[in-house]
């Protein structure tokens, strides 16, 4: 058995509201690069394959219980009574686990706003206990400026001797920058020995998990774990902290892919989440968002300007000023500028979705056109048709979506509505301003008549008015 399947339990502390967020929601649900720090921290923890995963809550409960569930099915949801404080957060979540938990076994505890922790640093943690034969560890790092951390005081052999929180240290101990990162690693049983003496007397009048070191360190080592990358230990408390590490993260995403051989013209204004995929060669213009699981293939150019959701851009396709959520573009296809493409299209090879363009579950095969100012939704169109400006497919009929169907090498004339649903076949010609209501047979040219009425010098009534008054005027 390896290591990471030693850990016996993982609690996740969320009970904390977060006031310098100053958010009407939990700070754990917040987001950074498209997912929520609870969402983030639960993944990592979650690849350390732990017997038992769980998440203590008191703010918001209900609402960060149910967040958690959506993330891991298998989390074990922990409540923290009224007295506060980390240490009574794992006070409340050992009660709740002990008649699961191996006695024997190890528990990592890990705050939940730190939203870059890899499962790399967290397994380095429990591998340097294991190794160390510790009875605690802690995972410490050292910052510039320590401002706002708890610090971590060491022996002169260099053991730790405590971690003293900010508002609580003297002059000398905030000069230490050594800092906690909340994230630990404790034999169950020097825990539960540890955790059963806190007190609250402190400024904060909490019970704090920190002052279970001391008691650990009388029952045995207490060693410290620094991690290898500072920002993946980085906590968040207000929004600026948010903006600064949101920042870093994206240069760092921005600079992975640039070295795979992709070129990004403006990194400080194109933002790329964690799960996009992009290949050699790519190039992505200034001002672009790539979310979810995009995917963009060879020599494909997006932007500038343009968001891509869960989307699939082909090789060598063309996405300029454009939305595009959760829809597949072909190879050489065209798209832009100003397209919004909703959920669930499929633009096969060099198809083109020009400008205005609004498309919602609509197949376009091979080689058709919508050039401009057309909204084509719940419709199929097939291989090389040219679907003239103006066009609307009318879905909708108050109750229903309806499909239409438009076959290949149709040529649609301006300004037409297609009142779905309904079927045109292959070969058609449709005229400009026709409302095509009924089947259209292969090879047919449609049309709509349209008597045009014209009433010679007309006015409207207030105009012949102002001029009966104008008139009236100068004759007297």
């Amino acid at each position: 058995m390896s290591s990471a399947r030693a850990v016996s339990a993982a609690i996740i502390l969320a009970a904390g509201e977060g006031t310098r967020m100053r958010s009407s929601k939990p700070k754990v649900l917040h987001e950074l690069a498209g997912k929520t720090f609870l969402n983030r921290v639960m993944d990592s923890v979650g690849e350390l394959n732990p017997d038992i995963l769980s998440l203590v809550v008191r703010y918001q409960a209900q609402r960060v219980a149910q967040a958690a569930r959506s993330y891991n099915k298998q989390v074990t949801i922990v409540e923290q009574d009224e007295i506060p404080g980390t240490g009574r957060a794992v006070q409340c979540a050992l009660s709740a686990l002990s008649d699961r938990i191996d006695s024997d076994g190890t528990v990592l505890i890990v705050a939940s706003d730190m939203p870059l922790l890899d499962t790399q640093t967290l397994q380095g943690l429990v591998d340097f206990h294991k190794t160390q034969a510790d009875g605690a560890t802690v995972l410490t790092t050292r910052l510039s400026d320590p401002n706002g951390y708890g610090r971590i005081i060491r022996d002169q052999d260099g053991q730790v001797l405590r971690i003293v929180e900010q508002k609580d240290a003297t002059g000398t101990e905030l000069k230490v920058n050594e800092v906690n990162t909340s994230v630990y690693v404790f034999d169950v049983q020097v825990l539960i020995q540890a955790i059963s003496g806190l007190n609250n007397k402190n400024v904060q009048g909490e019970f704090y998990l920190t002052d279970a070191l001391e008691a650990a360190r009388s029952l045995g080592r207490v060693g410290a774990y620094a991690a290898p990358d500072p920002l993946s230990v980085e906590g968040v408390n207000d929004r600026v902290q948010l903006a600064h590490l949101a920042q870093a993260h994206n240069m760092r995403i921005c600079e992975y892919w640039m070295r795979e051989g992709v070129t990004i013209v403006d990194p400080t204004t194109t933002w790329i989440e964690d799960d996009v995929t992009i290949s050699q060669d790519a190039v992505i213009l200034p001002g672009c968002f790539l979310q979810g699981h995009t995917t963009i293939a060879e020599e494909a150019v997006v932007g500038p300007y343009t968001t891509l959701i869960d989307a699939r851009i082909g090789q060598g396709a063309e996405v300029e000023r454009s939305r595009v959520q959760d829809s597949s573009i072909g190879a050489c296809a065209n798209i832009g500028p100003w397209t919004y493409l909703r959920a669930g299209n499929e633009l096969a090879d060099n198809t083109k979705a020009g400008a205005f363009v609004e498309m919602k579950k609509a197949q376009i095969d091979e080689g058709s056109k919508i050039p401009h100012l057309s909204y084509v939704g719940d419709a199929h169109i097939g291989k090389h048709s040219n679907v003239g400006g103006g066009t609307i497919t009318a879905n909708y009929d108050g109750v229903h979506k309806n499909r239409t169907e438009i076959g290949s090498d149709v040529h649609v004339g301006a300004g037409n509505l297609f009142v779905a649903p309904v079927s045109v076949g292959d070969g058609v010609t449709t005229g400009a301003g026709s409302v095509i209501r009924h089947q259209v047979p292969d090879g047919a040219m449609v049309y709509s008549e349209n008597t045009q009425h014209t009433i010679e010098h007309w006015q409207p009534s207030w105009e012949r008015q102002a001029e009966d008054s104008s008139d009236q005027s100068s004759q007297e």
